[in-house]
């Protein structure tokens, strides 16, 4: 018998037009049956019955397992599959201490609005007396924050607001913080890079705080796409975790569906390059099909506008076959009105919605079952991503379900369509944080110290070592003052304020709307410079704006509303410096090395293209240049190995330029596969002839001050990965290089040049030499002197 997966793909592949083969592979993952516990016998009585009225019998087994590791004390990680109940396994031991002990405080923490609330309802629904669950975050009106201080004893908040909200006014959260049990950290994969590198210091911030007011709480993490979950949650916690992977709930079957648009005869891209339908106008296509079947289906796309113009162009097909069906499709993303989110979130769980095309807002969060279809339309970052957003499909365990990946023109993504064990079989990625990364750590420190006076002894817990030297710069530069006892902050303004925890390099740039004085959104500083400048086109909310003015003394884009049927691309330069090497391991006449470099990049122009690809012209600009210190990884290639030499590339001179852009652009492409990262979070400099290494050179660096651990993830990685890249080049079916290879959509040069064929040889010899045992390993110990070494 066809499971209802098959027979929706069938349907979905009946709408493809003949002579197309979108569909590169499929696979059915079975279902899984329940496996039950019983209830804890030290949970409250009064907590069960009201979860057995609210429909739960009895908990799956690694809910129970988790509540109990919790209730002895230990920090636990629950990291099961997507809707497998993980909010029990913290509901219980919380709610019973609640319950048993007035003077019990517990605090959740949630990385996003909508997931906050979300888990909030779940706990207020349960109307258990003594439970005094109330919000903490940028929407509590002020007259609602004073009683929350004095009275709640569960408090649903995230981490910006525990960082310049609670921790910094400790004193006037004395009860609460003198009581706290528990700490929930949910959906913990989502603290990576930068962001978790904050996150995880602010959590021994937390734990000071609380030990300096007599608490020791226990943390329970959570989340269902994590690698490694009990070395990432203790990474993050600074304490040893407990995970609880054995997954006790029901799942049911899924059929994943791997698809690849297929290519426009009638149109060229950039430089002559083939184009494929694109991954948004084949989902609304496929999300209509669905939606004619009555299908309940998702379609995760990557960006807000995108999100709009799926759902506009799925009512559209569906307005010629049944207009009543037309309006069962609607957008769901951020930007809305909370009112409109939550009347979508309850058409959506009715059933009054059959389709709706999403932002990874409806990633995380908000409980919605039942589901028949998910579309993923291009890769978002992560095989953690990925798994969450497919295991919307089928949550309640009661009938088959379908998961279509739609691969966007990228590296990546037409690597893992014609690499289904890439998608399917392999483990998800590793959290990648580093709190040690001074560019974190002195920000941090300075919140720690004027929260209370540093001692020496609390020093183990914020890196110790890396903390000391970070501190005596601070005391050099009277950020802090040094005295017998510890460090002491100078002065009378908190620097909470002035601390960005998501890493988005400072304030923002705002958009405003010249005309009318309307905001419109900000823009990271650190995009500003390519997506604002004069003349730039500037997308909200499916509208489309043009920028008259960016004033960055100011932090402010003026624009105007306009459709112009040209789009705009910025043309950059950039120049990269080799700081400190950390380690380097040496090759016959290749070196792969890991370090600190400076990059400097200028946006000196920009490229204005019709949406066939043709240029309409170039204007030049005159902005700044802005340095970032950050990690990366390089390699060097010898000449002799690049040129005729008995094994070498055979390239002569004038193509070594193109065949390293090449082979640089689709190692950014293809690194997301090796660290939890996107494609835009990393940068890359190719050059024929580096100043400081004396020979041709592809960097890969982090996109963020001080790095994030990207790097140093391909570092480690740097055989599987060059694999994969080379490997996504050689297996694209263009002659010449395209958007599924070797064309980046960030290239600052407009993709000139690029030599395709070029890039494979020059990976075909790296990887020729890399395979071997290096000749010998090196850790640096700064500057460009290489003899200051150690061999490992």
């Amino acid at each position: 018998m066809v499971n209802q997966g098959r027979r929706l793909l069938d349907r979905v592949l009946a709408g493809v037009p003949v002579g197309e083969s979108p569909l590169t592979h499929s696979e059915d993952l079975p279902a899984q049956p329940a496996r039950h516990a019983p209830w804890p016998s030290w949970a409250s009585p009064d907590v069960v019955s009201a979860l057995v009225d609210r429909g739960v019998r009895e908990p799956w087994r690694h809910q129970a397992e988790a509540a109990d590791l919790a209730r002895a004390g230990e920090h636990v990680v629950v990291a099961t599959g997507t809707a497998s109940g993980k909010s029990l396994a913290y509901q219980l031991p919380v709610l019973t201490a609640l319950v048993d002990n007035p003077r019990a405080t517990a605090l959740y923490l949630s990385p996003t609005k909508a997931l906050g609330a979300d888990q909030l309802r779940s706990v207020t629904s349960l109307g258990l007396a003594g439970v005094r669950a109330a919000p903490f975050d940028g929407d509590t009106p002020m007259a609602e924050r004073d009683w929350v201080r004095a009275h709640a004893n569960w408090v649903f908040t995230n981490p910006d607001m525990l960082h310049r909200g609670v921790l910094p006014h400790h004193a006037r959260w004395i009860r609460f913080l003198r009581g706290l049990s528990y700490v929930v950290v949910d959906e913990c994969h989502t603290y990576r890079g930068v962001f978790g590198s904050h996150v995880a210091l602010l959590m021994r911030r937390l734990r000071r705080i609380a030990n300096r007011y007599g608490a020791d709480p226990v943390f329970v993490l959570a989340s269902a796409t994590v690698a490694d979950p009990a070395a990432s949650a203790s990474a993050l916690l600074g304490l040893p975790c407990t995970a609880v992977t054995d997954d006790g709930s029901p799942r049911a079957a899924r059929t994943v569906a791997l698809w690849e648009p297929p290519l426009l005869d009638d149109l060229e891209g950039e430089n002559g390059a083939p184009v494929r339908r694109s991954a948004g106008a084949e989902t609304a296509r496929i999300l209509a099909d669905l939606v004619v079947e009555g299908a309940r289906s998702l379609a995760f796309v990557r960006s807000r506008v995108g999100a709009e113009l799926t759902a506009l162009g799925a009512r559209r097909v569906l307005a010629e076959v049944d207009p009543e069906l037309a309006g069962r499709v609607a957008a769901y993303r951020g930007g809305y009105l909370p009112e409109e989110r939550r009347a979508l979130e309850r058409a959506v769980s009715s059933g009054d919605l059959l389709g709706v095309a999403t932002t990874n807002a409806l990633e995380l969060g908000v409980d919605i079952v039942g589901l028949d279809a998910v579309v993923v339309a291009g890769f978002p970052g992560t095989l953690a991503s990925f798994w969450q957003q497919a295991g919307r499909a089928g949550r309640t365990g009661d009938s088959d379900a379908l998961v279509v990946f739609v691969a966007r023109d990228d590296p990546l993504d037409t690597y893992l369509v014609h690499n289904p064990s890439a998608v399917l079989h392999k483990p998800v990625e590793a959290t990648v944080l580093d709190p040690a990364n001074p560019y974190v750590l002195e920000p941090q420190l300075a919140c720690a110290a004027a929260e209370l006076p540093l001692t020496p002894e609390s020093l183990a817990d914020f890196g110790g070592d890396a903390a000391l030297a970070v501190l005596d710069d601070m005391v050099a530069r009277t950020v802090l003052r040094r005295r017998p006892n510890g460090w002491y902050w100078t002065s009378r303004d908190r620097p909470h304020g002035d601390v960005d925890i998501r890493g988005s390099g400072g304030e923002q740039v705002v958009v405003v709307e010249a005309d009318s004085g309307r905001m419109l959104g900000t823009v990271d500083p650190g995009a500003a410079h390519r997506t604002v400048h004069d003349g730039a086109v500037y997308l909200h909310q499916g509208e489309s704006y043009v920028v008259d003015r960016l004033d960055l003394d100011s932090g402010i884009a003026l624009v105007h509303a306009e459709r112009p049927d040209w789009s705009t691309t910025a043309r950059d330069t950039k120049d990269i410096s080799i700081v400190r090497e950390v380690e380097r391991r040496d090759f016959g006449g290749v070196t792969v090395c890991l370090g600190e470099v400076e990059v400097t990049s200028q946006v000196v122009g920009y490229l204005r293209k019709l949406s066939s690809g043709q240029v309409v012209d170039s204007v030049p600009l005159d902005l700044p240049a802005q340095t970032l210190r950050t990690r990366a990884v390089w390699y060097t290639v010898s000449a002799e190995l690049l040129g005729s030499a008995p094994g070498g590339a055979g390239l002569a001179p004038a193509h070594v330029p193109g065949a390293l852009h090449a082979a640089e652009h689709a190692a950014i492409g293809l690194l997301p596969l090796f660290a939890t990262c996107d494609r835009w979070d990393i940068g890359g400099v190719s050059t024929a002839l580096h100043q400081d290494t004396g020979e041709a050179t592809v960097f890969v660096h982090d996109g963020h001050p001080g790095g994030a651990g990207f790097a140093d993830r391909g570092f480690n990685a740097v055989v599987p990965w060059l694999v994969a890249t080379r490997e996504a080049i050689a297996a694209c079916a263009c002659p010449a290089g395209c958007p599924s290879c070797v064309q980046s959509p960030k290239c600052g040069n407009g993709n000139d040049p690029l030599d395709k064929a070029g890039g494979v040889a020059v990976l075909d010899v790296v990887l020729g030499v890399v395979g071997e045992r290096p000749h010998d390993v090196r850790h640096g110990h700064g500057g460009h002197d290489r003899s200051a070494v150690t061999r490992s």
